[in-house]
């Protein structure tokens, strides 16, 4: 089971993730989310849970409680939706206009 967590304090880290839910069962992996550019937490992580059962338990368990001092939201991960492209070119000058 894919579990979305966001509200994240800045300083939470993939280890404190994954003790955190180990309490609730076997968990496959526990990724922070981090800025590109800065390398810092975007405030939100996905857990990998192997058991379905315990990955429920774990988000009515942590959802809305407080961690590392801030309120976190703990749901189902929804599977990412594709953007759609864009056609048109990025940046500079726009072809479009007409002098």
């Amino acid at each position: 089971m894919n579990i979305y967590i966001s509200g994240l304090s800045y300083g939470v880290n993939n280890a404190d993730l994954t003790n955190l839910f180990a309490e609730f069962g076997e968990v496959s992996s526990a990724k922070v989310i981090l800025d590109r550019e800065t390398g810092r937490s975007r405030g939100f992580a996905f857990v990998e849970m192997s058991n379905d059962t315990e990955g429920q338990k774990a988000i009515d368990e942590l959802n809305g409680v407080e961690y590392d001092s801030k309120v976190i939201s703990v749901s189902v991960a929804r599977p990412r939706e594709e953007r759609p492209s864009n056609s048109r070119p990025h940046g500079g000058y726009n072809n479009s206009r007409r002098y």
